[in-house]
């Protein structure tokens, strides 16, 4: 009787394993389906003032050995008796490029009253240094693996497609860039070695009347266009030693978000934190200006590596 009992037992056991695998992998299948059905589902970012992320590359090593390259090519310069007065200024052609995953605006497919916008937030900001951008193309590509992998695998097979012009002009792609960044860019110093990645990339939602609120008013791209030409985050090095190379701007311990007003994270260092640069990581209401150093900064990095090249 008792072996009875004990066979009994063991087949409830095996049963209700059983019903569990079959729940279980059935879930899985379900999930999977849902993530496939996820994936198609056009889904807006959610920004929030602690995600402005720039993805611009800002690895120290690789900033130390770009600041020797320039101060390498500026002494070359000199030697090979070359005009070193720096260019103040100019106007700029803008290839810009539309990449989006359907017709709709919140496919990427952003209007050109939309792009109209985003230029003139861009000659407002440089205005006061002598830089203006003319918009002479505009592309619209209808690709979602693009749309998708601008910042990442599909990166290298978008630009080599699209990019146009020489290492003076710059191209702007719009798209959805992974893991929240809202944009990204090359700095001068790169063109050399990848000139098919040299630009700006912003998401699309970043523009003036975007949904990237409060980041939708179009500084994303005066941001990057920032380190297009030449220019480091306001919060470059921290605290300590050379920071984002430039003398008047107040060096800051990490970055700024929404409009901290009176911020000093720098204590021992003169002045408040520019919260109001557009290099800062602050809320597009918040910032407004770039300073003198910046734009002796800029000019200095388009005469070398973009001037005339």
């Amino acid at each position: 009787m008792n072996k009875f009992r004990y066979l009994a037992v063991l087949a409830v056991v095996f049963a209700v394993a059983a019903a569990f695998l079959v729940i279980r992998y059935s879930t899985t299948d379900a999930q999977l389906r849902a993530q496939s059905d996820e994936r198609l589902e056009i889904k807006q970012p959610v920004i929030s003032k602690s995600d402005r992320l720039c993805g611009t590359d800002h690895n120290p090593e690789r900033i130390a050995a770009a600041e020797e390259d320039f101060l390498m090519r500026r002494g070359e310069m000199e030697k090979n008796g070359d005009n070193t007065e720096n260019v103040t200024g100019g106007v700029i052609n803008v290839y810009f490029h539309v990449i989006n995953q359907g017709t709709s605006v919140s496919n990427g497919n952003i209007t050109d009253q939309m792009i109209t916008d985003q230029m003139n937030v861009l000659n407002n900001a440089f205005a006061g240094w002598g830089w203006s951008f003319n918009r002479i193309v505009t592309t619209r590509t209808t690709n979602a693996n693009w749309y998708n992998g601008c910042y990442g695998s599909y990166e290298t097979a978008m630009k080599t497609a699209l990019r146009q012009g020489s290492a003076d002009d710059l191209n702007i792609y719009s798209c959805n860039p992974s893991n929240g960044i809202l944009g990204y860019a090359t700095f001068p110093s790169s063109y050399t070695s990848s000139p098919i990645k040299d630009g700006v990339v912003i998401l699309h939602s970043s523009v003036p009347g975007g949904s990237a609120a409060p980041y939708n008013l179009g500084d994303t791209a005066t941001h990057e266009v920032g380190h297009w030409m030449g220019l480091y985050h306001t919060f470059q090095g921290g605290c300590n030693g050379n920071g984002d190379y430039v003398s008047d701007t107040a060096a800051e311990k990490s970055p700024a978000y929404g409009c901290p007003n009176g911020r000093d994270s720098c204590r021992t260092k003169a002045g408040l934190d520019p919260i109001t640069n557009f290099m800062d990581y602050t809320d597009d209401s918040c910032m407004f200006q770039f300073t003198g150093g910046q734009d002796a900064r800029m000019d200095s990095q388009f005469t070398t590596y973009r001037y005339g090249k």
